[in-house]
């Protein structure tokens, strides 16, 4: 009798949480996306923002450089040497 019994209580589990299952996970998905949502948001929407200190109409043209670096090279890499190849 105690087999039974066993087996119905994991029957009775088994679709005790399918049917739970089936009523939270859309719940539960859709907080998934809002929270996923939020934090592109954070994370990526300073790319869609002017940048500071400049008030720009949309569709004009900003052109940032860099900084030029502090570090010039005088143009001579090395010698040039011309190798002729041998048979």
């Amino acid at each position: 009798m105690a087999f039974l019994k066993t087996i119905l209580i994991i029957l009775l589990v088994y679709y005790g949480l399918k049917i739970l299952i089936k009523m939270f996970a859309p719940k539960l998905m859709g907080y998934a996306a809002k929270k996923t949502e939020q934090h592109f948001r954070e994370r990526f929407g300073e790319f869609n923002q002017a940048p500071k200190g400049h008030k720009t109409k949309e569709g004009d043209v900003i052109i940032e450089k860099k900084p030029s670096s502090s570090k010039k090279s005088n143009g001579t890499v090395g010698e040039y040497i011309d190798f002729e190849e041998i048979d």
